[in-house]
């Protein structure tokens, strides 16, 4: 009797093209996996797809001059035309963006909530009042309180590892 095997893989964000990290790390070999377990008769199924939220976005963004929207709808277009030129076969490759998804996360969430698992709660966070927005860790740079390293970056020190 034939498996049913899911294999879902790490949705890159759409700030850009995809890479040799991406194809190696999470796009070649989750295709080798699947195709091996169709060999094997069994009922395999492969998805992902664009990560359509996050700095990384909107920082490129803004680099480029356009909206998120406009970027991501790009690039989502040039990753999907790479996958397929790399012979990488997604039965679903989709966006977080697309009604289908943002429904899926919905009944998720909502079910999840549900069931008492969320819990709200306030924080602090930094926020711009030129650009009147909270600001993402990758906007904020400082002096890491561990070592002393003056260009670290939001939560997060490149210099000694540490993440506060």
């Amino acid at each position: 009797m034939a498996n049913k095997v899911l294999v879902c893989t790490a949705w890159p964000y759409a700030s850009g093209p995809i890479h040799l990290g991406h194809l190696a790390g999470h796009l070649i070999p989750p295709d080798i996996y699947t195709r091996f377990r169709r060999m094997r008769g069994d009922h395999a199924i492969l998805v992902s797809g664009s990560d359509e939220h996050g700095t990384p976005i909107t920082i490129a963004a803004e680099e480029a001059g356009i909206t998120p929207q406009e970027l991501v709808d790009r690039n989502h277009a040039g990753i999907v035309r790479d996958i397929e030129a790399m012979g990488i076969r997604f039965d679903l490759y989709s966006r977080t963006t697309a009604p289908h998804h943002q429904r899926t996360v919905h009944m998720l969430f909502d079910s999840i909530n549900a069931n008492g698992h969320i819990h709200e709660y306030e924080m602090d966070a930094m926020y711009c009042t030129h650009d009147q927005r909270f600001l993402p860790d990758r906007y904020l740079e400082g002096t890491c309180p561990v070592c002393g390293f003056e260009s670290a970056r939001g939560d997060q020190c490149d210099e000694c590892g540490n993440t506060h």
